[in-house]
Order: structure tokens, then C-alpha cells, then sequence
């Protein structure tokens, strides 16, 4: 799981990299379990859960948040995402993170408001049984999910985990972000 969330933070810093070109972008944020240290827990497991045994929390994906004033080129800043992806993989850089493994948070910047995520399909809509969310494609290639609210601390993350402003360019690398203790990961003598 540390391994993972170490290939997540990598593909943090290619994606904002592709994404530092697009003039709409004013910032971009690592939230969700990528942007914290990890912890342990018991997990779902039945075999786990009975033993009461701790693993470390299972990063799933990658949760971005990109604050955006314009949504004319989701469908671009998609692809620039998974095409620096790709081609990281293929320089031999060790990151091995595909895009549909990116769950990235559309913001609309000032007001912080949840627009939508950006979508992982080719085209739009793509006759999906997702596409028929009501208003799923009304702006191509921003997702919609039905019922869907985000926390009030979708964003809380961001304070730390920015890794790119508008104006003042690379913060950080996501690779800075809080990491687990050595003393939790390697076993005391």
C-alpha cells in the first residue's frame, strides 16, 4: 500500500506537469488518502476483520482537484494527463499509474463549488449507462453521478497538497506530502 501510494504521488507530479501548459488551470491539489500520510486499519476482509489485524489503508486511485476557469478543453486536459502518464511508463521512470486510475474534481476557482469530475471516456457521451445521469455531458466531458454531494472537507487537503498555482508556478512535488512514520514501517528490534 505505501508502494502504491508512492506510484499515486508520482503520477500527481506528471499529471500537473501536462497540466502546468493549459492556461484555464489555476491550481491543481492532491486530496483524498493520497495527499495524507497513510494509516492503519482493519480492512473489509472477513479473515482480517475476525483477527483484528491492522493493514495499511488501500489507496484505490488518484483524487485531484483542479480548479478551472474554463471548461472548453476537458477533453484536451484529459488526454495531455494520460499521455504524460504513458509516456513516463515507457521512459522506464517506474511509474506505472493508468489515467482511468485518476479521479480528478473539477473546481470552479474563487468558490471553491464542486462542478463535476472530468470523464474518463473517449467521447461524449459515449452511450454509457453513466452518460444518463441527468446533466452528464451538458458541459462535454464533465462526469456527473447521480446524487452525488461532496464532503464539506473534499478540499481540506488542498492547504497542504497544492502542487501548482497559477502565477506562482511548481509548489511542491507530490512526493513532499506527509508520509507514514519509519517507526510504523519498519519493524522495531
Amino acid at each position: 500500500m505505501l508502494a502504491q501510494q508512492h506510484q499515486f504521488r508520482m503520477a500527481a507530479d506528471i499529471a500537473t506537469e501536462a497540466w502546468m501548459a493549459f492556461a484555464e488551470i489555476e491550481a491543481v491539489a492532491v486530496i483524498g488518502s493520497v495527499a495524507k500520510a497513510l494509516w492503519k486499519e482493519v480492512p473489509r476482509f472477513r479473515e482480517f476483520r475476525r483477527e483484528r489485524i491492522k493493514v495499511w489503508h488501500e489507496c484505490g486511485d488518484l483524487d485531484l482537484a483542479l480548479w478551472i476557469d474554463s471548461q472548453e478543453r476537458l477533453r484536451e486536459l484529459r488526454r495531455a494527463a494520460e499521455r504524460a502518464l504513458r509516456e513516463s511508463c515507457a521512459a522506464g521512470t517506474g511509474v506505472s499509474v493508468a489515467g482511468n486510475q485518476l479521479d480528478i474534481f473539477l473546481i470552479e476557482p474563487g468558490s471553491d463549488r464542486y462542478l463535476g469530475r472530468l470523464c474518463k471516456f473517449n467521447a461524449c457521451p459515449k452511450g454509457k449507462q453513466d452518460c444518463l445521469v441527468p446533466g452528464c455531458g451538458t458541459v462535454p466531458f464533465n462526469k456527473r453521478f447521480e446524487d452525488f454531494v461532496p464532503h464539506a472537507d473534499l478540499l481540506a487537503a488542498a492547504g497542504y497538497a497544492t502542487l501548482y498555482k497559477r502565477g506562482r508556478g511548481r509548489l511542491r512535488s507530490a512526493l513532499e506530502l506527509p508520509a507514514a512514520g519509519l517507526d510504523e514501517v519498519l519493524p522495531v528490534a
